[in-house]
């Protein structure tokens, strides 16, 4: 390996000493905002960046730099926004003016955010990239509720259940449902029979609708004889007659009326009238 000595000794050594010499060497920006202590170096870098988000924000309109490029370009982009904003931050801690708040915004706008990833923004090419365009998409929005009234349109006899009938097919299926029921409990029925006559509990099945013909009228039902050859029942209740139901809606509807029409007063004096003739 070469010494130091001899390395001082090149051309490249050399030229940057000279360079170093005369001033004209070019001045780094710093990598933190925060190393800057002067105002007007603050804000000549800020200009830089801005100069260098421009370049690339036009470099990255060209579809055809590639997708691998464009992503690449797209993260720098992003990269020196953050960048710029650091130093934004310090040009105000410097008493500078708050290029945040009164600094145009042009360079952001030209971004575009994906909804609930606040920060990264994607430029030009990078919005037509595969998988970020689906991320732009608007979901459809979803269709607007029906109120209670226009749901009530809809809503008719066959809603409830009324017309299930006229199609001709549930009611052969329901009475063939029914024959089927009725024969299964008529075998059950027959099959519990036989076990108890074999065990011999049968008794003789009373008839609660027969009617002795000594039977008395002691509990106030009134006889209802039927028709030749037909079992009597008896009515074990008071049944009014006509005379009587038309009598009882008459008394009714004069009480309705005299309730709607007549006076607290009137009534009064009516009910006292009809107390002193013992009505």
């Amino acid at each position: 390996m070469a010494r130091n000595a001899e390395k001082a000794m090149t051309a490249l050594a050399r030229f940057r000493q000279a360079q170093l010499e005369e001033g004209k060497v070019k001045e780094r920006r710093p990598f933190l905002a925060s190393e800057c202590n002067e105002l007007p170096k603050a804000e000549k870098w800020r200009r830089q960046i801005i100069g260098e988000i421009s370049k690339k924000v036009a470099q990255i309109q060209n579809a055809g730099l590639g997708e691998f490029r464009i992503r690449d370009l797209n993260d720098e982009i992003n990269k020196l926004l953050r960048e710029k904003g650091h130093w934004e931050y310090r040009i105000k801690e410097l008493g500078g003016p708050d290029y945040a708040r009164i600094g145009p915004k042009m360079l952001d706008h030209e971004g575009k955010e994906v909804p609930g990833n606040r920060g990264y923004k994607y430029f030009g090419a990078a919005k037509d990239l595969p998988g970020v365009r689906e991320l732009f998409e608007k979901e459809p929005l979803p269709p607007p509720r029906k109120t209670r009234a226009e749901l009530m349109k809809d809503i008719d006899a066959e809603y409830y259940g009324y017309r299930d009938e006229d199609d001709g097919i549930l009611e052969p299926l329901e009475q063939e449902h029914e024959k089927k029921v009725i024969a299964e409990a008529v075998e059950k029925w027959k099959m519990e029979r036989e076990a108890r006559l074999a065990r011999g509990e049968e008794e003789e099945e009373e008839n609660i609708y027969a009617v002795n013909d000594d039977e008395s009228d002691e509990e106030g039902g009134k006889e209802r004889e039927g028709e030749e050859g037909q079992q009597k029942f008896i009515a074990h209740v008071p049944v009014p007659t006509q005379q009587e139901i038309e009598e009882a809606l008459v008394r009714r509807k004069k009480m309705e009326l005299l309730q709607k029409y007549a006076s607290e007063t009137l009534l009064a004096q009516s009910e006292e009238a009809k107390t002193l003739l013992g009505l």
